[in-house]
């Protein structure tokens, strides 16, 4: 698998990362083993995680997972915090407090004593920004996180973020942004990308495959086993089961004909040409669907195919 620098850092990462958002919950153990083996057997590096993810169970069972395989040193392993279980819901809350027991708890259940990367998830609009900033710096330099970056944060946000920093003694550097980014998401190119870009942070896409729908599943119906049909899931697919960005599906089923490949390899190829992408996070249920995504890495789209999609996905926005 290729692997890029992670902006204007030193960090290196492949180009396709492993999500883990369902582990513990809709993955299980002997899943989840099977995927992290696919994954780095195919050259991967970057696993992603958060607290939150799997119901609150990912970390724990990626960390026993870790400890089995010994293969730590292996991965370069990201975590997140900001977003947290509170009272039945998932609330926001960038406190110094609550960034450095999430840490400590994160580090605990993953079974290591650093995070290679630690992004904030979420922006959180009751906690001053300087002190969710100064307790990224306080991390570094406590040796637990090598490197730091954001998650979900607009444009002005980025740039405040990355200013605020770059302005203090240790002028500790914004690595990366994590954004949903995709054929049928194109937002982030608004202003996210290019503050990005302006700043030297390179960008981690998530839900690469628009929530599944460019994996050309949804052409025909929703499957019953899919997360359309899932009551819990439906509403966070539906947004893209639309007409105009079924036309984008099927824009990228022609090429996938043409090229004898699979939608999803074109949609991730698609992306992974982007400016500024330094790795695109892909999930997956069964370890089918994750070796198929993980196949995308050897294909690169020609120009006329990638200035069609292009075209057909500015005009669905």
């Amino acid at each position: 698998m290729q692997h890029r620098r992670v902006g204007h850092s030193g960090l290196e990462v492949s180009r396709l990362a492993l999500g883990t958002m369902s582990w513990g919950a809709a993955v299980d153990g002997y899943e989840a083993e099977e995927q992290l083996k696919t994954f780095l057997d195919a050259g991967g590096t970057l696993v992603d995680t958060a607290p939150i993810y799997g119901d609150g169970n990912c970390e724990e069972l990626l960390g026993t997972l870790l400890t089995k395989t010994g293969v730590r040193d292996k991965i370069v392993l990201a975590g997140k915090a900001a977003l947290i279980h509170r009272d039945g819901e998932v609330v926001r809350d960038g406190s110094r407090k609550t960034l450095l027991a999430q840490l400590e708890l994160s580090l605990q259940q993953l079974g290591t004593d650093h995070l290679d990367l630690w992004q904030i998830h979420r922006w959180d609009e009751k906690t001053p920004i300087e002190e969710t900033l100064a307790t990224l710096e306080q991390v570094v330099r406590s040796g637990k996180v090598t490197y730091v970056g954001i998650s979900n944060f607009t444009g002005w946000q980025t740039s405040l973020a990355h200013t605020w920093l770059a302005g203090r003694p240790d002028a500790l550097p914004l690595v990366s942004t994590q954004v949903e980014y995709s054929l049928v998401h194109r937002e982030p190119e608004d202003e996210v990308l290019p503050a990005a870009d302006h700043h030297g942070i390179g960008v981690l896409a998530w839900s690469p495959l628009g929530r599944g729908v460019l994996t050309g599943k949804y052409r025909t119906g929703i499957p019953a086993d899919s997360r359309a049909a899932d009551p819990g899931w439906g509403d966070f697919v539906s947004r893209y089961l639309t007409p105009g960005k079924s036309a984008v599906v099927e824009a990228a089923a022609r090429a996938s004909e043409g090229l004898g490949v699979t939608v999803a390899h074109v949609s991730l190829a698609w992306l992974l040409g982007r400016p500024g992408v330094a790795s695109a996070i892909v999930g997956a249920r069964t370890t089918a669907q994750l070796q198929e995504s993980l196949a995308a890495d050897e294909l690169e789209l020609p120009p006329e195919i990638v200035q069609a999609l292009d075209d057909v996905s500015a005009a669905a926005r």
